[in-house]
């Protein structure tokens, strides 16, 4: 009965709401057009007001100023307070036109009221003058970041926005301060200091820095003189006014001294700059603010990678420009480089990955690079290459290099045992080299005697520190370090007698002590023999035989005898101590340079040998010791065998060698028996069809036109089987290879310890003595007419081979004359041998593995290939000769023999019987008990064409010397595949001789009958 009323209750209340809505409505809407409105006729009045603003700053600008009608400064004044109030991006023209409205007002003479800065002396209008020349100047400084120095219109208004900063930062062109407005220059001094403080507060610096950094990272700089100029002045003027306050420096040092080659720059463009750094004694407050750990810290951290490197750079060529500062400052200096370089070094990255980039001097960088700068490395590389340099050189090892190397008397050397033709060139070599070295100067030896806590060992060891860790941060320039630091001849020579001089004893003591502890006296002195160890290695790769053997440049022979016996010392003590084993960052970073150094100075040895027998045996490891630990799995033996095999005497690694031999073929089920003997397959050589070139020694290598023959590579990959399997089952072959083509074959040619140009003679010394001219002409090379080419004549037609890609077209000079060298040397035992050398080391490792033969030299497996060079031992082979056919021991035929062989021969007779009857005139290396099949001798009564073997009657017939016919015309023979002598039953020892000498002078073997 209520539903009725009800319905209609709530009708109505919605209605009521829905009104109430949409009055609510209708007032938002009249409120949000009244605020439209309000803000449509704000625009339009702002617009209005800009344009009447901008029309009125035009009209002013735009009105003809004559002589007697100049603009006045109160005028510019409100000119620029209208501007300034509407500016916006567009006004940029106006804004121009109002700086040189400001600059002309201070130019004119006379005219107090026209000078701009005559409002600052205004009572009413100082303050709100100084307001607006700060907001001027800082719109001035926002445009000039945006400025492009390339451009020409960009150009000019560059020079605009400076001149007014130059203009009002410094009161020296204020006209007002002229005559007796002098009194005036202390107030209007502190107006332009607190314009600069404000601007400083803002971001000049960083405005500067932007501004010299496109105008100077680039190979040619687009700033000229009177540009880098006024910024260099602007850049120094707060610093001055604060009176080099550390917050000042620090700055400076941040946004303008990390400009790429600034300093170079300035050098280059405006001497008068360089003037002023050193009126002020700039270098001197730049390290001494930076000697402050945490304030270097501070400095590298707010600059990535690249710019701390441009730092360095400026720092470095100004201390070669300040001698004087660099002399007087120098611990500072070095700590300052060394602290900045490791801080780079913490991110200098061994390898690629996603979190690292390419920088052109640091390489792998795992910090931002900026690649904005990449232009200007060169520029930036050359001013690091002060560091190296003679003159910086000089300065910082002066202690080093002031050291006077004793000179002595010649005496005559010590009188020599008599040794055999084969040693008397390594003995009249050292006697030339005492000749020469004893008239210049003692020679170095570890003697001791300086306290290593001493303020210059303390100096010279922070200094090699800083080389140190120049070369492992700098990576991509590694190479010119070291060149520059082995510049001076004398320098490694009298660091190597400052390092004898060290500790109590000098020597080996005090570095292995060194290496026991982790105190930072020991890391520098540790540091002091890597960068010795480092430079001396580079030394010695990049000089030739001549300079090394005969010259002597920088070292003497019996000091590189002295050095390479601590090295060796050195490197067996870390190993067999067991201090490799545990060795990580700097302990193994010294080891891998000492190493280094080591096994340069072993390779040239084993090329050409300078030090006395058994130098480089240690007399105090005992082989049965290391091949038990080996057995065992020791880790320091294991280390040993890797690193300095040299050490073990050389017969004791080939016993290892052929004990690993045979136990591979243990593995592989290989050992031979009665009744499983190696099948023979008979091969016909065509001296047609051989594929081999001799060098001028008579020595092998692979023929560069090999490719004429069908299947070369397959032929140099089947000869690489034979000689594989020749050295797998002990046979010696007399086959000899040329040594450069035999470290391609054991992989030396990839160690950082292989020089192409010292290899090169065991392929053509003709050849290596042209090239080596060209190293030693005084004139200009160019005038030879050479090309970075290699001609090559080829089955009558001339070929040409371009050393480097448009090689042919360019010329060889004096600065490249050295990359020409070496690129030659590389091509003629590289390139043009590659394919053939890469399928004979297939074939050979096929057989043999490399790692077998990392304990030889070159030289150690030539003599595995083809034998030892030792004089043949009668006896040992006597003793391990088997006898067939009736002859025995005590046959007087036998005796005979021993006795022609040992009294009527000589050794090259020997050597030639060796080879008639083994086909190799040289011994096994470990002696007859290893010629595989033994030594034989048979007694033989008909041909070899009649030869059916020993049969019972031969046997007895051989034994009791019966005869059945005078063998007195036959010659003896053998058969090289089982090394066995044929012996006619000769009734005389004369006839005998004869017989045998006869047959081995014609070389064969099997032919002769």
């Amino acid at each position: 009965m209520f539903s009725a009323p009800q319905s209609s209750k709530s009708e109505f209340l919605d209605k009521a709401r829905q009104a109430r809505e949409e009055r609510k409505g209708v007032k938002e809407k009249e409120r949000a057009a009244v605020l439209i409105q309000a803000m449509i006729r704000r625009f339009l009045c702002h617009c209005r007001l800009q344009k009447q603003i901008r029309k009125e700053v035009d009209d002013y600008f735009q009105a003809p100023e004559t002589g007697s009608s100049k603009r006045n400064a109160l005028s510019i004044f409100k000119t620029a307070r209208k501007l300034l109030f509407i500016y916006r991006p567009e006004d940029k023209m106006r804004f121009e036109k109002l700086c040189r409205s400001i600059l002309a007002s201070m130019e004119a003479e006379n005219e107090p009221k026209v000078w701009y800065v005559s409002l600052a002396l205004s009572k009413d209008l100082t303050i709100p003058w100084l307001k607006q020349i700060k907001d001027v100047l800082w719109i001035g400084c926002q445009l000039l970041k945006k400025l492009k120095p390339d451009i020409l219109q960009d150009n000019k208004l560059i020079t605009l926005y400076l001149t007014m900063l130059v203009t009002f930062t410094d009161t020296s062109t204020w006209r007002i301060v002229r005559g007796k407005g002098e009194a005036l220059r202390p107030a209007l001094t502190r107006i332009c200091e607190n314009i600069m403080g404000h601007l400083n507060q803002k971001g000049f610096y960083s405005v500067l820095q932007i501004l010299l950094t496109n105008g100077l990272a680039r190979s040619k700089p687009s700033l000229s003189k009177g540009t880098l100029t006024a910024i260099f002045t602007l850049s120094l003027r707060p610093v001055i006014a604060a009176h080099f306050s550390e917050n000042l420096l620090r700055l400076f040092l941040i946004h303008i001294m990390s400009v790429p080659a600034i300093v170079s720059h300035l050098n280059v463009l405006t001497p008068e700059c360089m003037s002023l750094i050193q009126t002020h004694d700039l270098l001197r407050k730049f390290i001494l603010f930076l000697s402050r750990e945490e304030q270097c810290s501070d400095i590298c951290v707010c600059l990535e990678g690249s710019h701390t490197l441009c730092l360095l750079g400026n720092l470095i060529q100004l201390g070669y420009l300040n001698e004087k500062v660099l002399e007087e400052e120098a611990n500072h200096f070095v700590k300052d480089l060394t602290d900045m370089l490791s801080y780079c070094q913490r991110y200098v990255s061994q390898k690629k990955s996603n979190l690292t980039h390419w920088h052109p001097v640091l390489g792998w960088f795992s910090q931002t690079v900026d690649y904005g700068l990449n232009e200007s490395m060169p520029l930036v590389t050359k001013q690091l290459q002060h560091l190296w340099g003679v003159c910086v050189i000089r300065t910082l090892f002066s202690d080093v290099l002031s050291k006077k190397l004793e000179s002595q008397e010649p005496t005559p050397p010590p009188p020599q045992p008599s040794t055999s033709q084969n040693n008397l060139p390594v003995k009249n070599l050292f006697k030339r080299a005492f000749q020469k070295s004893a008239s210049v100067r003692n020679i170095l030896k570890p003697v001791g005697g300086k306290r290593v806590d001493s303020a210059e060992v303390q100096k010279v060891c922070s200094i090699c520190v800083l080389y140190q860790t120049a070369l492992s941060t700098l990576t991509q320039i590694r190479l010119q370090i070291l060149t520059g630091l082995t510049h001076l001849d004398d320098l490694l020579p009298k660091l190597w007698a400052f390092i004898c001089e060290l500790g109590p004893q000098g020597g080996l003591k005090l570095f292995m002590e060194c290496l026991n502890n982790d105190t930072e006296e020991s890391k520098q002195l540790l540091a002091m023999l890597m960068l010795f160890c480092d430079c001396s290695r580079h030394l010695i790769t990049i000089l030739d035989d001549i300079e090394v053997y005969e010259e002597q440049t920088s070292f003497k022979i019996e000091e590189l005898i002295t050095i390479s016996s601590f090295l060796n010392t050195f490197v067996y003590k870390m190993i067999w101590d067991g201090i490799l084993e545990n060795a990580k960052g700097e302990k193994l970073e010294l080891f891998h340079s000492v190493h280094g150094w080591l096994m340069v100075l072993y390779e040239r040895d084993c090329r050409r040998r300078f030090t006395p027998d058994d130098h480089w045996l240690r007399k105090d490891l005992k082989p049965s010791l290391l091949f038990q630990e080996l057995e065992k799995g020791k880790k320091r033996a294991q280390l040993l065998l890797q690193y300095i095999p040299h050490v073990i005497p050389h017969k004791n690694r080939v016993l290892l060698f052929r004990n690993i031999v045979t136990k591979e073929k243990e593995s592989l089920g290989l050992i031979e028996t009665s009744s499983a003997s190696p099948h023979v397959t008979h091969i016909t050589i065509r001296r047609s069809r051989m594929l081999e070139t001799t060098s001028g020694n008579e020595r092998l290598y692979p023929s560069p036109t090999s490719y004429i023959h069908e299947n070369h590579l397959q032929l140099f990959e089947f000869v690489g089987k034979m000689l594989g399997k020749a050295v797998y089952e002990g046979i010696v072959v007399d086959v000899p290879f040329a040594s450069f083509f035999l470290s391609q074959v054991l992989g030396h040619h990839h160690s950082s310890f292989y020089s192409s140009i010292d290899e090169l003679p065991s392929l053509d010394s003709e050849f290596y003595k042209n090239l080596t001219s060209i190293k030693r002409y005084d004139g200009d090379v160019g005038d030879l007419g050479l090309t970075l080419s290699y001609d090559e004549d080829v089955m009558g037609q001339l070929v040409c081979h371009e050393l480097i890609p448009g090689g042919k077209t360019m010329p060889v000079t004096n600065e490249n004359k050295i990359s020409y060298i070496h690129l030659m040397a590389h091509f003629r035992m590289h390139t043009q041998i590659k394919e053939q050398t890469a399928a004979f080391i297939r074939g050979f490792r096929s057989i043999i593995n490399p790692e077998w033969l990392h304990m030889f030299s070159t030289p150690e497996v030539q003599r595995l290939v083809s034998g030892d060079n030792a004089e043949i031992d009668l006896d040992d082979l006597k003793k391990h000769t088997v006898y067939y056919g009736g002859f025995h021991s005590s046959h007087r035929v036998i005796i005979w023999l021993w006795d022609i062989l040992s009294s009527d021969f000589n050794a090259d007779e020997r050597a030639m019987f060796l080879k008639f009857v083994t086909s190799c005139s040289r011994p096994p290396l470990l002696g007859f008990a290893y010629l595989k099949p033994p030594f034989s001798i048979r007694c033989v009564e008909v041909s070899d064409d009649q030869d059916t073997g020993d049969t019972l009657g031969s046997v007895l017939r051989g034994f009791f010397t019966i005869r059945k016919k005078e063998p007195g015309g036959r010659l003896p023979t053998s058969s090289t595949c089982f090394n066995l002598l044929k012996l006619p039953n000769y009734s005389k020892k004369s006839i005998l001789r004869d017989k045998l000498r006869y047959a081995i002078s014609m070389n064969t073997g099997f032919e002769l009958s």
